[in-house]
């Protein structure tokens, strides 16, 4: 498995850089963390094993301090991308 993610700041219309990025492993350890580069993107976030995986965002946002996805994850390549704004933020699971 392998999991990658960007962050696109829709308030704005663009990227969101320097966003911190954490990849937590079934187990409950750190499999990966990172910052988003100035296209929003963390291209290789971690790899591991199939399982559920927990994705930890700590966007700039006046309202959301952190954001976290539990995901079920099966061998292969994902992008979960986070949609943020000052008050919302959904995500998808991309390709």
């Amino acid at each position: 498995m392998t999991i990658s993610t960007h962050v696109l700041d829709t308030e704005r219309g663009q990227p969101a850089a320097g966003v911190r990025v954490e990849l937590y492993a079934p187990d409950g350890t750190l499999a990966g963390d990172g910052v988003t580069d100035s296209d929003g993107r963390i291209p290789e976030l971690g790899t591991g094993a199939g399982g559920a995986y927990r994705l930890v965002f700590h966007p700039p946002s006046p309202f959301f301090t952190r954001v976290e996805l539990e995901m079920q994850l099966a061998d292969g390549y994902h992008h979960v991308p986070l949609l943020i704004s000052s008050y919302g933020c959904a995500s998808y699971r991309g390709s």
